[in-house]
C-alpha cells in the first residue's frame, strides 16, 4: 500500500503517474457501476437475462423480471431489455360464429389487454414476448381471442347472448384471460358493440318483442280508458253521496259544536269558581305558611346564634386548654430531657471512673504478673525455688508481724517463783518466757492458713529427727 502523501513528498515526479493511474482506475470503477445500475420505470418491466440466480423454490430461471426499483447488470454475463406496460386495444370483428342453436351470428367486440405484472405471468411475458413489437403482440393476442370467443358463443343461446350481456362478458373474460396469461398478458376490458345474424333471427326477435310491446300498449290503453269511464261514473256518484253526507255531517257538526260550546262555557264558569275558591284558600294558606316560616326562620336563627356563641366559647376554652396543655407538655419534655442528660452525664462519669479503675487494676496485675515471671525466670523455672525466694524476701515482715503481736502487751506485774533448775536445765523464768513465745502461732500454721506449704529450708525438724541426729553424733565423740 502506498501513501499518497509520502509518494508526493518522496518520489516527486515519479509518484505522479502512479497517482494518476489510481485515480483513473477508481473513476472507471465508479463509471462502470454507474452505467450498469439500471432503473426500471413504473410503466415498464425490466427483463434481466443471461446468468441469473435461481428462483426461491430452487428452479432455474431463464430471466429475471423487475417492476420498479433498480438492478445491477453484471458486465459480460447479463443484459437487459424492457417490456412496455401500455394497454393494447384489439378490435375483434367476429363473423359467422356458430351458436348453440346452430345459428351463425356476428359479434364485433373490442378487447383491451396489457402485459401482466403478476410474478408468474410476468415471467411468461419475459420468455414469450421479449423482443416482439407491439403489432406482433397485438396479432398474437387477437388470434387467441378469436378462438376463445368462438368457443364461448358455441356454448350459449342467442337469447342469452343478446339479453344477458353480463353473463356473456363474464364467460368471455374467464376463457380469454386464462389463455392470455399463458403468454404473459392480462385482460383489462371487454366491450361488445353489436350482435347480428345472417338469418334475421335477432331481427325477428326484435320485431316480435316490438309487436308484443305495441299490443300490450294498446291493451293497456283500452283498459285504462275503461277504467277511466267507470271511474268517472263512480266519481260522480260518490260526489253526490259525499255532498249529502257532508251537508248532514255539517248540520250535525254545528249542533254538536253548539252543545260543546255550552258545556264548555258551563265548565268554564265552574272552573273559574273553583279556581277563585282555590286561590282564596291558597292565599290564606300561603299567608299562614309564610307567618309560620317566619317564626321558624327566627327560631332557626336563634338556634344558630346560640350554637355559634357556644362554639365560640368552647373554642376559646379549647384554645386556652390546648395552649396550657402544650405548655405543660413542653415543660415536661424539657425536664425529661434535662434529667436524661444529667443521667447520661453521670453514667458517662461512672463509666469513665470504672474504666480508669479497671485500667489501674489491670496495670497492677500486669506488673505483678511480670514481676512473678521475672522471679520464676531467676529461679531457673522452678516454682518451689521461686516461692522460697519470695518467702525469704518477706521473712523479715513475717517475724516483725509476730513480734508486733506481743509488743503492746502491758504486764503490770509478773511474779516468778523460781525454784531453781527444772527439767532439761531450764529455770522457771525461762519456762515462762518460752511458753509466752509458744503462744504465738507457728509459722507453719500461718502458711497452712494461707493455703501454702512452707519450704523445707525453713521447716523445724521433728523431735525424733533431732534425737537420731544426737545418737549419731555421740559415737563420733
Amino acid at each position: 500500500m502506498y501513501n499518497l502523501t509520502n509518494l508526493l513528498s518522496d518520489g516527486g515526479s515519479k509518484a505522479l503517474p502512479i497517482v494518476i493511474v489510481i485515480v483513473l482506475v477508481l473513476f472507471m470503477i465508479i463509471l462502470l457501476i454507474a452505467t450498469r445500475v439500471k432503473r426500471c420505470p413504473s410503466d415498464k418491466i425490466m427483463v434481466v437475462y443471461g446468468k441469473v440466480s435461481k428462483a426461491k423454490d430452487g428452479t432455474h430461471r431463464s430471466a429475471k423480471c423487475v417492476h420498479g426499483g433498480t438492478e445491477f447488470i453484471v458486465p459480460l454475463f447479463q443484459s437487459y431489455a424492457f417490456l412496455d406496460l401500455t394497454p393494447i386495444s384489439i378490435s375483434v370483428d367476429l363473423k359467422s360464429a356458430l351458436s348453440r342453436q346452430n345459428i351463425r351470428i356476428d359479434v364485433p367486440t373490442i378487447f383491451t389487454v396489457g402485459i401482466s405484472t403478476e410474478q408468474g405471468v410476468m415471467q411468461n411475458a419475459a420468455e414469450r414476448l421479449l423482443g416482439m413489437k407491439l403489432a406482433q403482440i397485438q396479432e398474437l393476442a387477437k388470434d387467441i381471442i378469436f378462438g376463445q370467443l368462438r368457443l364461448v358463443i358455441a356454448t350459449m343461446d342467442i337469447e342469452e347472448i343478446n339479453t344477458d350481456r353480463d353473463k356473456f362478458l363474464e364467460a368471455v373474460s374467464r376463457n380469454v384471460e386464462g389463455e392470455l396469461k399463458k403468454i404473459g398478458l392480462r385482460l383489462i376490458n371487454v366491450n361488445v358493440t353489436d350482435i347480428s345474424d345472417e338469418s334475421g333471427y335477432i331481427v325477428a326477435l326484435g320485431k316480435e318483442a316490438a309487436a308484443k310491446a305495441i299490443n300490450d300498449a294498446k291493451i293497456s290503453v283500452a283498459e285504462e280508458d275503461r277504467k277511466g269511464a267507470i271511474g268517472e261514473a263512480n266519481a260522480r256518484k260518490d260526489q253526490r253521496i259525499n255532498v249529502a253526507d257532508a251537508d248532514s255531517q255539517a248540520i250535525k257538526g254545528e249542533n254538536q259544536a253548539k252543545m260543546e260550546i255550552a258545556d264548555s262555557q258551563a265548565l268554564l264558569r265552574q272552573r273559574q269558581a273553583e279556581a277563585e275558591q282555590r286561590a282564596s284558600s291558597a292565599e290564606k294558606i300561603n299567608a299562614a305558611k309564610a307567618l309560620a316560616d317566619g317564626y321558624e326562620a327566627e327560631k332557626q336563627a336563634e338556634i344558630v346564634r346560640a350554637q355559634r356563641e357556644k362554639a365560640t366559647q368552647e373554642a376559646d376554652i379549647l384554645v386556652k386548654t390546648e395552649v396550657e396543655k402544650r405548655k405543660i407538655e413542653l415543660q415536661a419534655e424539657a425536664e425529661a430531657e434535662k434529667i436524661r442528660r444529667q443521667a447520661q452525664g453521670e453514667a458517662d462519669a461512672i463509666y469513665a471512673k470504672m474504666e480508669a479503675q479497671a485500667r489501674g487494676v489491670k496495670a497492677v496485675l500486669t506488673a505483678q504478673a511480670e514481676g512473678l515471671a521475672e522471679i520464676v525466670r531467676a529461679a531457673g523455672g522452678d516454682t518451689n525455688e521461686a516461692a522460697r525466694l519470695m518467702i525469704a524476701d518477706k521473712i523479715e515482715n513475717i517475724v516483725a508481724t509476730q513480734v508486733e503481736a506481743i509488743k503492746n502487751i502491758k504486764i503490770d506485774k509478773v511474779t516468778v517463783w523460781d525454784g531453781g533448775e527444772g527439767k532439761e536445765g531450764k529455770t522457771a523464768t525461762a519456762n515462762f518466757l518460752s511458753g509466752m513465745a509458744k503462744s504465738l502461732p507457728p509459722m507453719n500454721d500461718l502458711f497452712n492458713m494461707a493455703g501454702l506449704n512452707i519450704p523445707e529450708i525453713i521447716q523445724p525438724k521433728k523431735v525424733e529427727e533431732k534425737t537420731e541426729e544426737a545418737k549419731e553424733e555421740k559415737p563420733a565423740k
